[in-house]
């Protein structure tokens, strides 16, 4: 005898209209990357990063930056 296997998935009653969609996904939006500043030279740098103006992190020398002056 043949047995199939069926599996049955919810559906939607109704169609959800483009409102109501768009209503539901006003809270998925990019925010900005936020930035903090250089202890040592005040630049605005993302954390957790080496600043790139000074070549310090976490107040250590990192990058050997030599000044152009």
């Amino acid at each position: 005898m043949l047995q199939l296997e069926l599996q049955l998935f919810a559906v939607p009653f109704r169609k959800v209209s483009k409102t109501r969609g768009r209503k539901r996904r006003t809270h998925y939006k990019i925010s900005e990357n936020q930035t903090t500043t250089c202890p040592k030279c005040g630049a605005t740098v993302r954390p957790h990063r080496v600043c790139k103006e000074c070549g310090t992190y976490k107040g250590k020398e990192v990058i050997k930056k030599e000044d152009a002056a």
